[in-house]
């Protein structure tokens, strides 16, 4: 026993050392539809899980705003900094996207990695990327995000104030770093506006054909890829995980009778998903713009169903998508009724099981895993695209 101690004593270890996260939130008076700040840390440690990192800790501050200089309050950095010993932690992740001088500041009175929700979420996207176009878009929102906080990477060469001695190594390391990452910026805008004319052609392609295009939107873990895999037999991976899809997949729906469609099943949205993120997955989000009708599929089991379905609502205006056809389904019923049948008693969705949810036009209630309710959808979806389309094999 002992020489086996003395053995491994002689090898380093190369599993990656698993992070200890503390997570930090600010919030004000929540209204109706309003995300509380406990509500939206419990996302954030969902996120933190996700990224494999185990949560130690959390701290909340009620604030109107966040502080612009360190996010929090001077008493709530003390009372962090008090919490590490205690705790253990080694990265504090903060539930905004934190400016670089509030990045800054927080590192130097912590003395430990800090990162915000924003390179959270592009960590999970860096990971979760399995094709070339999404790997692009990743990248391209990466850079852009470091940019504006590469200072603080080369803090401990830089030389401050002025005169003779004052442009050191750090300040020509840091304007070097900054012209590679505009110009790898540039390249993947080519390219990923090379992948945009190609998914354009594609698409005229496919109208060509006349076949309809229903795009699967919602949430992120809301269930779109399990209604995708039971629509098309497709055997997309499914996790109960956010972002368990990153990259947009379409496949073809052949019902037993009337016209065929493709589906197209797209990356889930979340709660304070960065305009940043947004636009460099423009190209894969054009898919929405030119599908013919969208589902947006709504976990009706989630306390937060109000508000992840605002949520959505509100990124779908911000891309100019809230005048497309849209059908709203309400998934993962079996969670909360004893069986298919009693999704013909389910008549409106305005309040259910306390609930407040909006008004939607047409509603469709489901669960994607067991296949309740497929029949219905179909006949829904055929009325929009103006033929019926039966039944699935």
């Amino acid at each position: 026993m002992a020489q086996e101690e003395e053995i491994k004593q002689k090898f380093f270890t190369t599993e990656a050392k698993v992070e200890q996260a503390f997570l930090v939130g600010v919030g004000g008076k929540v209204s109706n539809h309003d995300w509380s700040v406990t509500d939206s840390l419990e996302e954030l440690s969902y996120l933190t899980k996700t990224a494999g990192a185990n949560i130690v800790g959390m701290l909340t501050q009620k604030l109107d705003a966040p502080s612009p200089t360190s996010y929090i309050g001077k008493g709530k950095i003390e009372e962090l900094i008090s919490l590490k010993e205690k705790t253990h932690y080694d990265t504090v992740i903060f539930d905004d996207e934190l400016s670089p001088r509030q990045q800054r500041n927080l590192e130097e009175a912590l003395g430990v990695k800090v990162i915000d929700r924003t390179a959270l979420i592009l960590h999970i996207f860096a990971r979760k990327a399995r094709t070339h176009e999404g790997k692009l878009q990743v990248e391209l929102a990466q850079h852009q995000y470091l940019l504006p906080r590469l200072v603080g990477q080369w803090s401990h060469l830089e030389r401050l104030g002025g005169g003779i001695g004052t442009r050191g190594p750090g300040e020509s390391q840091l304007e070097t770093d900054r012209r590679l990452i505009r110009k790898r910026i540039n390249l993947l805008q080519q390219k990923i506006e090379s992948v945009r004319k190609h998914r354009a052609l594609y698409r005229r392609q496919r109208k060509e054909t006349g076949m309809p295009v229903v795009a699967l939107v919602g949430y992120t873990n809301a269930g779109k890829s399990t209604l995708f895999n039971t629509l098309s037999k497709a055997g997309v991976d499914v996790e109960d995980k956010l972002f368990s899809t990153l990259d947009p997949v379409t496949r073809r729906v052949a019902p037993a009778t009337g016209k065929q469609f493709l589906i197209t099943d797209t990356v889930g949205f979340i709660h304070k998903l960065p305009p940043s993120i947004i636009a460099a997955f423009h190209a894969t989000l054009e898919e929405l713009d030119e599908a013919d009708l969208l589902l947006h599929i709504v976990d009706i089991t989630h306390k937060n169903a109000a508000n992840q379905c605002l949520t959505v609502e509100k990124i779908l205006t911000e891309l100019n998508l809230e005048n497309k056809p849209k059908i709203t389904v309400f998934n993962k019923l079996d969670l909360v009724l004893s069986g298919e049948s009693e999704l013909k008693t389910l008549t409106t969705i305005h309040h259910f099981e306390g609930k407040i949810l909006l008004p939607a036009k047409d509603i469709a209630f489901i669960s994607a895993a067991k296949g309740w309710g497929m029949d219905e959808l179909l006949n829904k979806i055929a009325r929009h695209l103006g033929e019926k389309i039966g039944k699935v094999n």
